[in-house]
């Protein structure tokens, strides 16, 4: 009996100091693996980088989240990493605890997005100084020495963008109507979302000075439904061409325009290829789309990473000068937007890639500001 407790008490001992030396998680990844990879891209015991993704909300919005998650993927395919994508939800209050418990996991680049979560992420970063984050898309300039911050010049993009509508209204298409109307459909009337607007009417005013823009705003980014509702009313109004800034909600705008027989554009994605495989005559009256190209920021800056080039601490803005920003020139936009309107298209975007021309930012302005430039163009 003696020997068979001796026996036993020696094999507790064996366990715990194999346990001790290894100090591996369960799929041995090094428990200290965040800092090194971050610095060289590799970790101690040279497994693959793990990066993860965390989407504030559900994937299949044909746009923002989509984009990011596309992003992670090239991350996979063209640095060999080990990706994971975590839908959080709807619900915020899960989205902090979510933050922690990845965080607290051995990944070593933590990825999310939006001015939304950004405090909570600042936070987390504090939290976990051996790891290294990426905020993929936040207009809030603060960030913790281990947060590599992004944002996009969407003024200047959804300038082109207006040019865009202003053109096509006026123009012989198809479905353009006699009026000099274009629309303009909100997820929140809010300062990232109004940076958006300003730079589409300025840019719809660049081309001609009387045009009308309707705007409406949905207060949700997760519902296709009211999208739907208030792009009817707003093509019912004589509008023949709507501006997508709504996410999710968003979509409910195609669904309109479909009904309707009218246009929009596309936002944060090439929401026409997007859309084309399932439904081709909806993904025609999508005349172009507003790109934040967002899933080649996201693969630039774990490569920036990898080779110790990247800048924390700090947030860029990224633009046409940047290949951050773009609009769709898709089969789509060529095949049904005029060559002589595309044309005058590359010169708009030619000026504002030489800074020719300066377009106001929403996201330095009073409501009052913001207000008074719907009202000017109010129908």
């Amino acid at each position: 009996m003696k020997k068979k407790v001796l026996s036993l008490l020696l094999l507790v001992v064996m366990v715990m100091v194999t346990a001790c030396g290894n100090n591996t998680s369960s799929n041995g990844s090094s428990a200290n693996a965040g800092s090194n990879a971050a610095e060289g891209g590799e970790t101690d015991s040279g497994d693959k980088l793990k990066v993860v993704l965390l989407i504030p909300g559900t994937l299949g919005d044909k746009s923002f989240f989509d984009s990011a998650n596309s992003g992670l993927q090239k991350v996979k395919d063209e640095l060999g990493a080990e990706t994971k994508v975590v839908e959080m939800g709807v619900d915020k209050t899960k989205w902090e605890p979510t933050f922690n418990d990845i965080a607290a996991e051995d990944w070593d680049v933590i990825i999310s997005g939006g001015s939304e979560i950004t405090e909570m992420f600042n936070a987390t970063a504090e939290l976990y100084p051996d790891k290294k984050f990426i905020n993929y898309d936040t207009d809030i300039d603060e960030a913790p020495e281990n947060m590599y911050n992004m944002s996009y010049a969407t003024n200047e993009v959804s300038f082109l963008a207006g040019a865009v509508a202003a053109l096509a209204t006026q123009s012989d298409m198809a479905n353009a109507n006699p009026e000099n109307v274009i629309g303009f459909v909100g997820g929140m009337d809010i300062p990232g979302i109004n940076a958006f607007l300003v730079g589409y009417i300025q840019g719809a005013q660049y081309v001609d000075p009387d045009v009308k823009v309707a705007v409406s705003y949905a207060g949700d980014f997760v519902n296709p439904a009211k999208g739907k509702e208030l792009s009817l009313i707003q093509y019912n109004s004589g509008v023949d061409v709507i501006f997508n800034v709504a996410g999710g909600t968003g979509l409910g705008i195609f669904d309109a325009a479909k009904e309707k027989k009218k246009y929009a554009i596309g936002v944060d994605s090439d929401q026409a290829m997007l859309l084309n495989e399932t439904d081709s005559e909806k993904a025609n009256l999508i005349v172009t789309s507003s790109i934040k190209k967002i899933d080649s920021a996201i693969l630039g800056a774990v490569k920036r990473l990898q080779d110790g080039t990247l800048e924390m601490g700090k947030r860029d803005v990224l633009s046409f000068v940047d290949d951050g920003v773009g609009i769709a020139e898709n089969d789509i936009y060529k095949n049904i937007f005029p060559a002589d309107l595309q044309a005058k298209v590359e010169e708009v975007k030619q000026k504002l890639t030489n800074k020719e021309i300066t377009v106001d930012n929403a996201m330095g302005m009073e409501t009052s500001e913001v207000e008074a430039i719907r009202n000017a163009v109010k129908p």
